[in-house]
């Protein structure tokens, strides 16, 4: 089998950014822990797996905040075009989406993430200038805790909404799926970041739903 390519497209739960204790934490697990590496260790060598994860980035949003490079969808094409061919892009967003300065409902993040998946398959990044696969990844819900609980405020409630609507937007747009919350919870340290251990399972859980995307 020829070496297929994945694109892992997220926010700061696909770059390892570790549950933060104070503002300026920047911890990060170390790269062997990552969700990302995990299911390309899992997938084996026949697979090269790049990690694009930044932490703050949205679906759709520039940030008023931490400033207009946050937002996912400027930054896409960049990353598709200098990545390609790509046989997959998973899409790992719609947490920091949830922030209370964006004011959005969960329908409206699920969008966001649906613009996302028309932008790929709307590209000619994947094998013989063909649009790759896309696999919509809701994200684990969040909680509202820590020393993020003031940026989360009122994210709590629409992010147990936002696995069911993403799902939606994946079997409207042909796109693959899979639920991050029904694997892995947040740590209850600042209640958006993952534990080691859940980005075990996350990796895990990816590597098999790859698996079945590819199983022909």
């Amino acid at each position: 089998m020829a070496a297929r390519t994945i694109l892992c497209f997220g926010d700061s739960n696909t770059h390892g950014t570790c549950a933060m204790r104070t503002a300026g934490d920047r911890r990060r697990h170390p790269r062997a822990e990552r969700w990302p590496i995990v299911m390309a260790a899992d997938l084996g060598a026949d697979w090269e797996v790049i990690a694009e994860g930044h932490p703050g980035r949205t679906a759709v949003f520039a940030d008023p905040i931490e400033g207009p490079h946050k937002n996912g969808q400027a930054v896409l094409p960049v990353l598709l075009e200098t990545h390609r061919p790509l046989d997959l892009v998973i899409v790992m967003l719609g947490t920091n989406d949830l922030k209370a300065r964006f004011g959005q409902s969960a329908h409206d993040v699920a969008l966001g993430v649906r613009r996302l998946a028309c932008d790929i398959q709307a590209s000619d990044s994947g094998p013989g200038a063909a649009a790759p696969e896309v696999l919509l990844a809701a994200p684990a819900c969040v909680r509202e805790a820590g020393v993020l609980a003031q940026t989360f405020a009122g994210a709590d409630a629409k992010s147990v909404e936002v696995p069911r609507l993403i799902a939606a937007v994946a079997e409207r747009q042909g796109a693959h799926f899979a639920d991050m919350s029904a694997v892995a919870e947040v740590d209850p340290v600042d209640g958006v970041h993952l534990s080691s251990a859940a980005h075990a399972a996350i990796g895990a859980a990816l590597a098999t739903a790859v698996r079945e995307i590819f199983k022909d």
